[in-house]
């Protein structure tokens, strides 16, 4: 057991957030292949605190959805101290997460996410602030730093470690990488072994063997699974049973990659209704088939020919019925 504050980890896959995938839908139907923690979309503070309907959907969850961790972003001390009341009072969820790590120039120009690491005196004081307001853990999101030449997450971490957080993630690219070129985990060799809190490295997670590797060179007790994930729910499957010790199933085949996404598709009609549920999909669904012979006939239909939801689940039906497993 892994222990954020007072929340007790059962593994050690946590559930990255990704912006217009990581809702209330996607969360559930990636729980039962081994998530240990789910982190929901960004939460804007100043949505929150001007009452803005679009920012209440990003909290919505269920009682399948726990442990949960909500993850706010801004520049704004005063909004996150009202945000956290307004999450405390409407909201379930286990843990608070603060992100420093975005590095989308609409979010920068607010001056929150990796913003933040330009000036890690002011980011200490802002979390120091947090931590004493929240009834809930906080974790905290950050990258490597603003640019090469400005690496700081080794002094943040522990700034941040200091300042009260029960959980560091680090996405090991600088806010200029934003998620191109490699994870560079050299740049926190052992952190981990530094801290007294645990650490959950992200990036390039697109193995199991990526995973652990990233995980023994940084000293991390906790990995994220975000791009790498969507589509493949099987790599956090099977990273959650390696890290426990248990050994690899066969490698999934195309017939059970379309049994995901048709049970996706079900999960996000059942949260969403059909026309919200059928947009959504259109840029997710492709991802479960992505590998297998016949992808990208299957990608334009799913993302650009079908007209409904029920379209799309009798494509992926005679799909699968077509399909020799002796090709997968």
């Amino acid at each position: 057991m892994i222990q954020i504050g007072n929340i007790s980890l059962n593994g050690q896959v946590v559930l990255g957030p990704m912006a217009g995938i990581t809702d209330l839908a996607y969360r559930e139907f990636m729980k039962p292949f081994g998530v240990a923690l789910s982190i929901s979309e960004m939460i804007s503070a100043t949505g929150l605190v001007y009452g803005n309907q679009a920012t209440k959907e990003y909290y919505r969850s269920s009682f399948n959805d726990h442990p949960l961790a909500l993850q706010l972003f801004g520049g704004r001390t005063e909004d996150h101290l009202k945000a956290i009341e307004i999450l405390e009072r409407d909201a379930e969820y286990e843990i608070l997460d603060l992100n420093f790590g975005c590095p989308m120039p609409k979010v920068l120009k607010g001056k929150g996410g990796s913003f933040w690491l330009k000036d890690p005196s002011a980011l200490y004081e802002h979390v120091r602030t947090i931590v004493a307001h929240s009834h809930k853990p906080v974790s905290a999101k950050i990258r490597l730093g603003f640019d090469q030449e400005h690496i700081n997450a080794r002094e943040v971490s522990k700034l941040l470690e200091e300042a009260g957080v029960s959980l560091i993630s680090i996405h090991a690219r600088t806010t200029k990488q934003l998620y191109s070129g490699q994870a560079q985990y050299q740049e926190i060799a052992n952190l981990g072994r530094e801290l007294k809190i645990p650490l959950c490295i992200s990036g390039d997670i697109f193995s199991v063997e990526e995973a652990i590797k990233a995980m023994e060179d940084v000293g991390a007790q906790l990995v994220m699974v975000a791009r790498g994930g969507v589509g493949h729910p099987r790599l956090v499957l099977d990273l959650d049973r390696s890290l426990k010790g248990l050994s690899p199933l066969p490698k999934e085949t195309y017939k059970e990659q379309i049994d995901y996404a048709l049970s996706f598709l079900e999960v996000c009609k059942n949260n969403s209704g059909e026309q919200k549920a059928f947009l959504h999909l259109k840029g997710i669904l492709p991802h479960f088939l992505k590998g297998f012979s016949g992808y990208r006939k299957a990608r334009n239909f799913l993302a650009s020919e079908a007209t409904s939801l029920q379209e799309m689940s009798d494509f992926l039906l005679d799909l699968k019925g077509s399909f020799n497993d002796k090709n997968s």
